[in-house]
């Protein structure tokens, strides 16, 4: 897609066009909060398996060069071709040869994040590669020719009447129809197609174990194993931060990831990879694109801990009502705002000011990413770097010269008091954010100090 990227808070404005509908997503993403409370909760030790979960991440990032070389020679024994990809060009290429070298121009894809990142379906597109999204969610953005809202559930900001109709476009189903189960079938009988007839399947990867050089892929639909299992060529994608030291640390991780996610017990297929089939081809790429970067930053190293359970975005006051195409990069939410001013941060600037700061998404993290201490960060190292409009940059000037100084701060507040209640033309304007979405509250005889004063005798 090449529309010129808005910034969030542009984009939030057209999301918020339509209450209803922001309504039923924020009220649709609370739910799927909700159950993983519900979860959670279930397990005594919740706690212990975040801390264990932190700290063996903790571990993985200190040690990331012996725990990708260590993976990199079990996985080569095992029969598994490994690559290295500096950035997305790079691992796209990679694809791309191994899709030459089985000359096909076909293939079937499950969720992956890294890939959306490297715009791959883009770009095969382009070189004349046929890609078909298996997951469904990912299937249904792909027939929209829209990126995925949301990196668990990529169609969560479409109703079943938007899924109806696009089934009609491109599927042929009936006009009108919103039945889940005959949507759903629909899909399947597309779907069973492309699995029996594509030689080259890619999938993701969740983990990647460095004792044992294999890998794991969890997903609900079983989708991954069936383009897999019927491909002559496997080929999977890694964010080399999907490291894991050893097999015993996976248990932790499956437990935490779907409860976070969708409040699941366990994903319903959680499937393992230690080497290809008789006749057939497994690839690995280990991607950096900006990890080792975002690696080296002590402020910021902990994002590369997440595992994608979305709980953050889930949770998130800010992406609930905004939606996930406001954050114009491949993964939204909280986490995607400090991941994305790493790959770019004259493009990202805006995403670590789409928050307020709250701290619903570093509660809810199942590896303790510290979000929204980095949120804060990012915003004082863009501010710095000169990646903040000049508008921002005289607020923020202002607001620091009338904190410094109580007496400002006093004569503000009364200022502020005085043209709210007999000039509110002067607030309630478009020139105001704030009312642009909001009834501006009633103005307050008095300041806090000043009924301090006058309560306590002062």
């Amino acid at each position: 897609m090449n529309t010129p990227i808005k910034d969030h808070a542009t984009a939030s404005v057209e999301f918020n066009k339509d209450e209803d509908y922001v309504n039923w997503h924020d009220e649709t993403l609370w739910f799927v909060r909700s159950k993983r409370d519900k979860a959670v909760f279930q397990i005594p030790e919740w706690e212990q398996l975040r801390e264990a979960g932190s700290q063996i991440k903790n571990h993985g990032l200190s040690n990331m060069h012996d725990l990708l070389i260590q993976f990199e020679e079990k996985a080569t024994q095992n029969g598994i071709k490994v690559h290295w990809a500096a950035d997305g060009k790079e691992h796209n290429e990679i694809v791309l040869s191994i899709l030459q070298k089985a000359g096909v121009n076909r293939m079937v894809k499950s969720k992956s994040m890294l890939t959306e990142e490297c715009h791959l379906n883009d770009f095969l597109k382009e070189k004349g590669i046929e890609v078909i999204d298996s997951d469904l969610g990912e299937r249904i953005v792909q027939m929209r020719n829209e990126p995925p809202s949301h990196i668990v559930l990529p169609a969560i900001h479409l109703k079943k009447a938007d899924v109806g109709e696009t089934f009609h476009i491109h599927l042929g189903t009936e006009k009108g129809a919103t039945d889940p189960q005959y949507l759903t079938e629909a899909a399947r009988q597309h779907l069973r197609d492309t699995f029996l007839t594509r030689k080259v399947a890619l999938t993701g990867v969740n983990f990647a174990i460095a004792e044992t050089g294999g890998f794991v892929v969890c997903t609900n639909e079983g989708n991954a194993d069936m383009g897999t299992h019927l491909a002559d060529v496997h080929i999977a994608s890694m964010g080399f931060e999907k490291i894991i030291p050893k097999a015993e640390h996976l248990s932790v991780f499956l437990r935490l990831l779907a409860r976070s996610a969708t409040g699941q017990p366990i994903t319903t297929f959680s499937s393992h990879f230690h080497k290809p089939r008789e006749g057939q081809e497994m690839h690995i790429i280990l991607v950096d694109n900006g990890r080792t970067t975002q690696l080296g930053r002590p402020d910021f190293r902990n994002s590369l801990k997440c595992i994608r359970c979305a709980a953050c975005m889930n949770t998130c006051p800010v992406y609930r009502r905004s939606g996930g195409f406001s954050y114009h990069s491949a993964v939204a939410g909280p986490i995607g705002s400090i991941l994305a001013p790493n790959l770019d941060m004259e493009k990202n600037a805006d995403l670590p000011f789409a928050s307020t700061l709250c701290g619903s998404c570093s509660n809810v993290c199942p590896v303790k990413i510290d979000i929204h201490d980095q949120l804060y960060k990012w915003r004082q190292v863009l501010a710095q770097g000169g990646y903040v409009s000049k508008v921002k940059t005289v607020g923020i000037n202002s607001m620091a010269t009338v904190l410094n100084s109580p007496k400002f701060f006093r004569t503000a507040g009364k200022l502020g008091r005085f043209f709210m209640k007999n000039a509110p033309f002067l607030v309630n304007n478009s020139m105001n954010p704030w009312y642009n979405q909001r009834e501006m509250p009633e103005p307050p005889k008095e300041s806090f100090r000043d009924w301090y004063i006058r309560e306590k005798g002062l």
